[in-house]
C-alpha cells in the first residue's frame, strides 16, 4: 500500500496552520480555536475547553461547541476545580466516568457539557509555569490513554511560548490605551479648569460625575470636551480677520 506522504497527514497540517496564525499574528481567539480543531482531531471528543491566565482567573477562552453568551465569562479563581488544581500542580488528570462527582469538580449551569462523563485536564506550560488548560470530555465513560494524554501535552508545550507572548501583548496594548485615556482626562482637566476657573479636583469631579449621568466611560465624557475645545479654537482661527503683509 503506497504511504501517505507527512505533508498530508491532518495533525501536521493543524500545526502548521496554528504555527502561521500565531506568526502571522492572527486574534488569540481564531488561534485557540485552531488549537481545539487540532486536539479534537487528535484525540476525538464531545468536548473542548481552553483556560487561560487573565488578571490571576482562569478564563474560558475557547470551546469546541458554540458558547457566546460564556466566553470570556465563565472564570475560575486560583485553584478552582479540576482546572485550577491542574494548574496548581502542572499535572494531567484523567478521569473515566462520572466526572462531576470529584470533589474538585465547579459546576457551570451554562455549560451542559458539566453533565458529561470523563474528563481528562491537561496544562500548557511556558519555561515551567502554567499559561492555559486544555479541558476535554466525552459524553460516554472513557479511559484516556497514555498516549492521548501525552500527545495533547505535546501540544500544550508547542503552543505555551505564543499563548504568554498573546497574552503579553495584550497587557502592553491595555497599559497604551489606559496612558491615552488618562492623557485626554488630563488635558480635558485642564480645560476645565481654565474655562470654569476651578481646581484640579473639582474639574475631575464633574467628569466624573458626566460620566455617571450619560451612562458613558469618562474617557469619552473627556475627548468631548477636548473635541469641543478644538473646535471653539478651530473657529476663532477662521474668525480672524486676514493679515496683510
Amino acid at each position: 500500500m503506497r504511504r501517505r506522504r507527512l505533508t498530508e497527514n491532518p495533525q501536521v497540517e493543524g500545526l502548521h496552520e496554528i504555527g502561521r496564525r500565531f506568526a502571522a499574528g492572527d486574534p488569540m481567539h481564531e488561534v485557540l480555536g485552531r488549537v481545539v480543531d487540532l486536539v479534537s482531531s487528535i484525540v476525538p471528543c464531545d468536548s473542548c475547553f481552553i483556560y487561560v491566565m487573565e488578571n490571576d482567573e482562569w478564563v474560558l477562552a475557547a470551546s469546541k461547541n458554540s458558547h457566546p453568551g460564556v466566553l470570556d465569562k465563565a472564570k475560575l479563581a486560583v485553584g478552582e476545580g479540576i482546572t485550577g488544581w491542574v494548574a496548581e500542580n502542572r499535572q494531567p488528570v484523567a478521569i473515566p466516568r462520572a466526572a462531576w462527582k470529584d470533589p474538585r469538580f465547579r459546576f457551570f449551569s451554562e455549560l451542559p457539557e458539566d453533565t458529561y462523563e470523563a474528563f481528562l485536564s491537561v496544562p500548557i506550560l511556558f519555561r515551567g509555569r502554567v499559561v492555559g488548560v486544555i479541558n476535554l470530555q466525552h459524553r460516554l465513560p472513557h479511559t484516556h490513554t497514555d498516549l492521548e494524554i501525552r500527545l495533547v501535552r505535546t501540544l500544550g508545550f508547542l503552543v505555551g511560548a505564543e499563548i504568554e507572548m498573546a497574552r503579553l501583548e495584550r497587557e502592553v496594548s491595555l497599559l497604551t490605551s489606559q496612558l491615552e485615556a488618562r492623557k485626554i482626562v488630563e488635558r480635558a482637566k485642564g480645560i476645565l479648569q481654565k474655562d470654569l476657573r476651578i481646581v484640579e479636583d473639582e474639574a475631575y469631579r464633574i467628569l466624573r460625575q458626566e460620566s455617571r449621568q450619560r451612562r458613558k466611560p469618562i474617557r469619552e465624557v473627556a475627548q468631548a470636551v477636548v473635541l469641543a475645545e478644538d473646535l471653539r479654537r478651530s473657529l476663532e482661527l477662521r474668525q480672524k480677520p486676514c493679515q496683510s503683509v
